[in-house]
């Protein structure tokens, strides 16, 4: 009997022990958000012509990856389709505006600025090949796994 008594009260002084670290401690640090693209551009704050596709690539000149996939994207150029890149030291106006907190951060947007697609973090030129047809024609991009087995990804 006495042990039980023993091991009850050595039980509740370690429970407390515990619930008196935690108190001390303080409440758990918030969990940060993931990073995001945005969903809407404006195309009057990018070189881009009247119904053309756009790619835009959130950079910073101080990033190695950035410069990296900015190269992949300017080869997306043609008469339908327009590419700009933003650096944050020269335009960190637009950088705050669409609330671009990691870089690089690569979106495809249609004529009217709605963002189809968003890639965040280094990416390869066929992703970004395949991302443009296939928002520009849904469908048009294979989605298996290329070995015959037709799994979708």
């Amino acid at each position: 009997m006495i042990q039980l008594l023993l091991a009850c009260l050595l039980a509740a002084a370690i429970i407390g022990a515990v619930r008196f670290q935690q108190r001390r401690r303080g409440a758990d640090a918030p969990t940060q958000p993931a990073w995001q693209f945005p969903a809407q551009l404006d195309p009057s704050d990018f070189s881009t012509d009247s119904g053309q596709w756009m790619v835009v690539v959130f950079t910073s000149s101080t990033c190695s990856t950035c410069a990296d996939v900015a190269a992949k994207a300017r080869v997306l150029e043609s008469s339908s389709v327009s590419v700009s890149t933003v650096d944050y030291v020269d335009n960190v106006e637009l950088h705050e505006r669409y609330e671009i907190d990691a870089v690089p951060i690569t979106v495809i947007a249609d004529a009217s600025g709605v963002v189809k697609r968003g890639f965040i973090g280094a990416v390869t030129a066929t992703d970004l090949w395949a991302g443009l047809a296939e928002v520009r024609e849904p469908g048009s991009i294979d989605q298996t796994d290329g070995c015959g087995h037709g799994e979708e990804l």
